[in-house]
């Protein structure tokens, strides 16, 4: 049975109201804001359906997530995770159409920040749940619910904390599904793929150092650790790093060939990949590692050569990579460059099969019949690289039907951010029917 139409309202009413509920994330324990209100809300909407509840911060004040569980049918079977995060990047409201934190329904869209990344798929999720309480449905084997803190800065204060601290709350869990995945490519005419993620680069943020000689601004200065560093920032910043084809990617390329005809020339691997239009610009970043500078600090004074020169690097380093990776690191920068990690997370891959994997694409196609579900690779990340190191095998699957000609991936992090009310409406179909047959 389908989800009624009582749970698709419900899912764009909430997805709406999450967005209204700011939940911005500096990335600063002291800027960050709004997660408990949004938690609280999460918590209040699962008990007055019935669900027992626990609501815990993670390792500061504020920082609060909130877990429930639903019994199923074989509670011998491993138990099925459903995460989704409720913070989300800040915005500039100046540079918006429509209010960032409006939660504005209109033109067939619910917009606002978070509307796909990712209160889309927690309303969604948030009203099959209380649609199965609210209607005595039992899943196949135990769900296990979870709105969580902090996942756009890594999740030290979210997933992190949670899987080293309170393992407890993941027992009996052996798969899960989040974000990054379930949406639709329109490869053809008609011909619409449904990505699912298996794999994720792995995440290391880096802060590189170099030191000098402090001096005079007016004299000639031959150490000068600005200088040396933006050399150093220069050189990374226009290499490319070798083109390596992981497994999920491969499955990725071959399953795109199957379904289109379009070739993918390993001589020109780069240059293929352009042919998937919109598509081409995450694929193309799980091609190669990625190291890309994002921000310099030097010096307090005009006329005041610093003794030392800053700058962060965001690296995205594909599975198996991570050795090679740092390596080539040091070639480039050379040995005044020192270099430590700030954020380290590995990265995620699983392979496209088993039985979750046929129960998704079953309940994508009962509702697009003739969509096929395709294996991919995100080039960011999500809670999975925390969940996971638990044995916990984890997929992107957020379902959502999109228009062919939305550019669907440029509005994650950006302007004017919305998702279609349609596909929210799809998407509350396909997580009821998947997680009646998980």
């Amino acid at each position: 049975m389908s989800a009624p139409v009582l749970a698709q309202d419900e899912a764009v009413q909430l997805t709406s109201e999450l967005i209204r509920i700011d939940t911005s994330n500096t990335g600063e324990l002291e800027t960050t804001v709004g997660e408990r209100v949004a938690a609280e809300y999460v918590a209040e909407k699962l008990t007055e359906v019935g669900y027992e509840v626990t609501v815990l911060d993670s390792g500061a004040p504020g920082r609060t997530n909130v877990f429930a569980r639903l019994a199923g049918a074989d509670r011998t079977r491993g138990a099925l995770l459903i995460h989704g995060h409720l913070d989300v990047v800040p915005a500039d409201a100046t540079e918006w159409s429509v209010h960032p934190f409006s939660g504005a329904i209109q033109d067939g869209y619910i917009w606002g920040r978070g509307a796909v990344d990712m209160k889309d798929m927690v309303g969604m999720t948030l009203a099959v749940a209380r649609r199965f309480r609210r209607d005595g449905v039992v899943p196949p084997r135990d769900l296990v619910f979870a709105f969580l803190a902090d996942e756009e800065a890594g999740g030290a204060y979210g997933s992190q904390w949670l899987v080293e601290n309170r393992a407890d709350l993941f027992d009996g869990v052996t798969e899960a599904v989040g974000e990054v995945g379930g949406f639709s490519v329109s490869l053809a005419d008609d011909l619409r793929a449904y990505t699912i993620e298996v794999a994720e680069k792995g995440i290391a943020w880096m802060r590189l150092r170099v030191r000098g000689r402090a001096g005079h601004g007016s004299m000639i200065h031959e150490d000068n650790a600005v200088t040396k560093l933006a050399a150093a920032v220069a050189r990374l910043g226009a290499h490319r790093f070798p083109i390596v084809v992981t497994d999920s990617v491969r499955a990725f390329l071959d399953s795109v060939s199957q379904l289109t005809g379009l070739e993918f020339d390993d001589d020109d691997l780069a240059g293929s990949v352009e042919k998937l239009g919109p598509l081409a610009r995450v694929v193309g970043a799980t091609l190669r590692d990625t190291a890309n500078p994002t921000m310099l600090t030097a010096g307090y004074k005009a006329n005041v050569i610093p003794s030392v020169a800053e700058a962060v690097v965001d690296c995205r380093v594909l599975p198996g990579r991570q050795e090679a990776f740092e390596r080539e690191l040091d070639e480039i920068l050379g040995p005044d460059v020192e270099r430590e990690w700030i954020t380290h997370l590995p990265s995620v891959e699983t392979s496209f099969d088993g039985d979750l994997v046929d129960a998704m694409t079953a309940a994508v196609q009962a509702e697009d019949p003739g969509a096929r579900t395709i294996p991919y690779m995100l080039s960011g990340g999500t809670d999975a690289k925390a969940i996971h190191t638990l044995g916990i095998r984890c997929f992107g699957f957020a379902p959502l039907r999109l228009p062919a000609d939305l550019d669907f991936t440029a509005l994650f992090h950006g302007v004017d951010e919305r998702v279609p009310v349609d596909a929210v409406r799809f998407g509350t179909r396909v997580l009821d029917r998947f997680l009646r047959t998980c």
